[in-house]
Order: C-alpha cells, then structure tokens, then sequence
C-alpha cells in the first residue's frame, strides 16, 4: 500500500466523524484510529520510507480519494456479451477452497442461478451468480484478487 492511499485515508478519518478505518489490500493492511484529543495513530508493517506526494485534488468520492482516482478504463479487448459486475468490494475467489477446481472457465455453458465464483467481505463468503445462461466468454479477475464495487468480473455470451 503506497503512501499517498494512506494519507487519503487519514484525510478521510479526519474529515469525517469515523473513529476507526480498517483496510485490507492482500496480505498489507492499515489501520486507523482516532485517539481522545482528536490525534490519528496508524500502524503499518516496515516498509520503506518514501517522500509523500501532494494529494489529489477534486475527488469526488472516497473510494476515488481512497484510491488515487477513478476506476480504471475498460479494456477495449473484453468480448461482447452481459457483463457480470461485483456486487461489492471484497476478495474474490474463483473456487470453494485451493483444492477444489475453479466454479467456471473460459468457454464453459452456465445456467442462469449457476456460482460462477465467490467474495469475501468482512469474513462472510458471497456467491457470485450467473444473471443470464450462455458462454462464459471472458474471466476478468484472478483468484485472490481484491475487487471493488461495480468492477467487471466475468463476460457471458
């Protein structure tokens, strides 16, 4: 997690009323708190020191604030088709455990209802489900990846 997330996110707990932010990206997390006489203390695993650059201007929400900005662009190369977007932020798995094989691949008929993968958030496990039969066309997130809201997931044709 690089420097200019963190100190968005304390821009963030200062200008709220939070007293706590918590956020997870893979095996790095931050944490935030607000102490009694309004000072934010934070603790982050050693990591090199780097010069923090000015922040970004005219963010329009906190998950760009949070991020750097806005979303990045679709990729012009994903196939036609219905769209499968992430119903919420969390991590996204494309099987049940390591050991099983994955819900779905590339080129596999899916039944509308059918889990095409699953999303982690807050320790509660989400199924991803198929919102029309066709192809899985596309696969557009890896297995531990963290998703955002609204991200692109999978491609049904």
């Amino acid at each position: 997690m690089d420097l200019r997330k963190i100190k968005k996110l304390i821009d963030l707990l200062e200008a709220s009323n939070l007293s706590e932010i918590e956020i997870k990206e893979g095996e790095e997390s931050v944490r935030l708190s607000r102490q009694t006489a309004g000072a934010i203390s934070y603790a982050l695993p050693p990591a090199p020191m780097m010069a923090a650059p000015a922040p970004v201007q005219g963010m329009a929400s906190p998950v760009e604030a949070a991020t750097g900005g806005s979303r990045p662009a679709e990729s012009p190369s994903i196939p036609d088709g219905q769209m499968v977007r992430s119903p919420m932020v969390g991590t996204f798995y494309a099987a049940a455990s390591p050991d099983k094989p994955a819900f779905v691949s590339v080129g596999q008929q899916v039944n509308k209802g059918d889990t095409l993968g699953i999303i982690e958030a807050m320790k509660m496990f989400n199924p991803i489900e198929a919102e029309v039969s066709g192809t899985v066309t596309a696969i557009l997130v890896e297995n531990g990846q963290p998703v955002e809201f609204d991200e692109p997931m999978f491609v049904i044709s």
